[in-house]
């Protein structure tokens, strides 16, 4: 197997890491940290981090300021969303979702939705595709 690498950048001069190989270790607590100490969440309403991607799987943490929207999501796969602190609104073809930390809601390939911070949220998102 390939070992894949995300390269540092000017904006995260610490960036190079491992995002696929047989067992690739992610540390939530650091990677929060680092997420919310970058200078993009300072200028931005969110920031977010990729901590592993496969030819079908990724895996983003993401951090969203209050009042942040991503509006009229799809996925064009599986899509689950971990709220892992704060608290967020799932907007669904069904209704609203308020969602707080240790909550996950999962979604089928093509559902459109939008998610909004209630307060600072972070959330670990993770796409599987099928295909």
């Amino acid at each position: 197997m390939e070992i894949k690498r995300n390269e540092a950048t000017t904006n995260r001069p610490q960036g190079d890491r491992v995002i696929d190989a047989p067992y690739v270790f992610i540390d939530l607590p650091a990677f929060i940290d680092q997420i919310t100490k970058e200078k993009a969440w300072e200028k931005n309403d969110r920031n977010g981090i990729t901590v592993f991607k496969a030819d079908n799987i990724t895996m983003v943490i993401t951090a969203l300021q209050e009042g942040a929207k991503i509006e009229d999501n799809m996925v064009d796969a599986f899509l689950t969303v971990q709220v892992l602190g704060g608290k967020t609104r799932i907007n669904s073809p069904d209704g609203d979702i308020d969602m707080q930390k240790n909550q996950v809601i999962n979604f089928h390939p093509g559902i459109k939705h939008s998610i909004e911070a209630i307060s600072d949220v972070i959330l670990l998102l993770t796409t599987f595709n099928t295909r």
